[in-house]
């Protein structure tokens, strides 16, 4: 491995795990109003260390490096510009001497207020007043560190929708002053929504990549886990059954990860996989997780999820799935959210209970619909049903046409060799 190679995987690997928190901070420290500028100082930080560290190495904690060189970058801004007395009033106290500016914002730096701004952070970007859109890809670009073109795959659109998004939101969070606190009452209740929502499609990025070399891509699934794991510790935290049934669902998913792919780095399909390679301990957490969401009479949608992840996980084998249950909680489900997905996934239940036929005819219902057509899986799961009713022109046509939109070269790979052996028994 080249030093090259090195340098950019650890910073790689800090911006994942770090740019948020230090971005939340920044922000406290800079304002709400400066939120682009927060991103720019650590962006700042990023480029810093690839450039020093090619040349004279990793140092022994690169996560205290970079965090130093945002802090001090910050403190300089704040010197020269004098922006805590322009617009961030609550912060005055950081310009009154220059003595006690580093160890405020050495207090700052610290685990405990780290953690706080992280949710601050999460409940700003998710305010009520901006629309959702905007929210989720603001939380994913502050906070979890995404690219614009990952936040455009996760959306299914461009690149350019999302950076009107980001400009709206920072634009809205600066006219409007935002504060940067947790709200309380309903206004919580609507915003950790939003939080949520957020979070659960960080994770499923993460659980089917949309692109690159690997169909997971687990750093960003752990980021989804730590950010609900942050929100479910927080004591002044009352309303958690979907906090818990979130955690739940992940961890559930998430315990099932090492038996995705062989030696061969190929993706292997749920009815093949080692459940040896199952991680029992992370399916246990999972459970005791369910269990706790259950307390309240409160039903979520990441509650039946959950429970329908429980039953494939405590499945023996793939033969002993309790299909006929899963189905169920999937019609308990569409009264919460008829979304395409749910019902695409649906009919994978509908297939194993009422035939391949059944599940078939249910999916063509969707075909115009617009989300679906841009969604390799659901041309994938039809061209599935279709090789199990032996119908494997029609197959043929459907793996092309998911081909033809998937971006992750694993799971190219996986639907080129159906496409060749389906192409062997025409």
């Amino acid at each position: 491995m080249t030093i090259k190679t090195e340098v950019n995987r650890h910073v790689d690997q800090l911006f994942r795990h770090e740019s948020g928190k230090m971005v939340a901070v920044l922000t406290k420290v800079l304002g709400t109003a400066n939120i682009d500028l927060a991103e720019d100082v650590v962006q700042d930080a990023i480029v810093e260390a690839i450039n020093q560290w090619t040349y004279k190495g990793v140092p022994e904690n690169p996560t205290g490096w970079i965090y130093n060189v945002a802090k001090f970058k910050a403190l300089n801004f704040i010197k020269r510009e004098k922006l805590g007395q322009k617009h961030s009033a609550e912060l005055a106290h950081f310009i009154r001497s220059e003595s006690v500016m580093e160890p405020v914002a050495d207090h700052f730096f610290s685990e405990e207020e780290i953690a706080d701004d992280q949710l601050r952070m999460m409940f700003t970007c998710c305010h009520s007043s901006i629309s959702t859109d905007s929210q989720i890809a603001l939380t994913l670009k502050t906070l979890c560190g995404f690219s614009i073109p990952e936040i455009a795959n996760a959306f299914l659109t461009n690149e350019e929708n999302i950076n009107k998004r980001l400009v709206r939101a920072r634009q809205h969070i600066r006219e409007s002053k935002l504060s940067f606190e947790l709200p309380f009452g309903t206004d919580f209740e609507s915003r950790l929504n939003s939080v949520l929502e957020t979070i659960f499609l960080l994770f499923n990025e993460g659980y089917n990549a949309s692109e690159g070399e690997d169909a997971i891509r687990l750093e960003l699934c752990e980021e989804a886990i730590r950010l609900t794991q942050l929100i479910a510790d927080y004591p002044k935290i009352d309303q958690k059954n979907q906090v818990w049934a979130l955690l739940s669902l992940m961890l559930l998913n998430t315990s099932r990860f090492k038996s995705r792919g062989n030696e061969n780095d190929e993706i292997v399909e749920l009815a093949n996989q080692d459940r040896k390679l199952w991680d029992k301990g992370m399916i246990q957490k999972g459970i005791e997780c369910l269990d706790k969401s259950i307390e309240t009479n409160v039903i979520s949608k990441y509650q039946i999820l959950a429970a329908i992840s429980a039953h494939h996980c405590t499945a023996a084998a793939y033969e002993d799935t309790d299909w006929e249950s899963i189905l169920s909680l999937y019609d308990n489900l569409m009264q919460i959210d008829d979304s395409p997905i749910i019902l695409l996934n649906k009919a994978v239940a509908v297939s194993k209970v009422h035939g391949s036929a059944k599940a078939i005819t249910e999916l063509e219902k969707l075909g115009n619909n617009p989300l679906l057509q841009k969604y390799p899986y659901y041309y994938t799961t039809l061209a599935e049903l279709n090789m199990e009713l032996g119908e494997y022109q029609a197959a043929l046509q459907f793996f092309e046409k998911s081909i033809a939109i998937s971006r992750n070269q694993k799971e190219i790979r996986y639907l080129n060799d159906k496409i060749k052996y389906c192409k062997s028994v025409i």
